[in-house]
């Protein structure tokens, strides 16, 4: 798997991000699309409404969050995204954005570390 880095959108693109991928389901307030210089936006690998407001603000339910992402992660439109990260992958660097002020406790982390544990083409049942 080639380089997956994590990176709040507000921070200044760099050539060294290689495909920046948004992984939020909401657009990031105040971001102007031209400045933000996401390459795809990937909506349904983001949680679901509901997990965000249930997880939001609570990073003491931080392994709660991941057990019930990883439960979405599963489903069909997650999959069709997940393939289409794992093919940006296999292309080189990618850079998964997010917008959560929280940097120790956001959907893309709980990605990432699913990612890993998941590495073949197929997540584990």
């Amino acid at each position: 798997m080639a380089s997956l880095k994590l990176k709040r959108v507000y921070e200044a693109p760099e050539a060294s991000d290689g495909t920046r991928i948004l992984v939020d389901r909401l657009w990031p307030r105040g971001m102007a699309k031209d400045k933000a210089r996401i390459d795809l936006w990937l909506k349904t690998i983001a949680p679901s409404d509901a997990l965000r407001k249930r997880f939001h603000g609570k990073p003491e339910d931080w392994d709660a969050f991941c057990d019930a992402y990883a439960e979405e992660l599963e489903g069909e439109a997650a999959q069709a995204s997940l393939e289409e990260l794992r093919e940006q992958l296999r292309g080189g660097p990618v850079t998964l954005l997010y917008a959560a002020r929280d940097e120790s406790h956001n959907n893309a982390i709980a990605l990432k570390a699913w990612l890993e544990k998941n590495r073949g083409g197929n997540s584990a049942s």
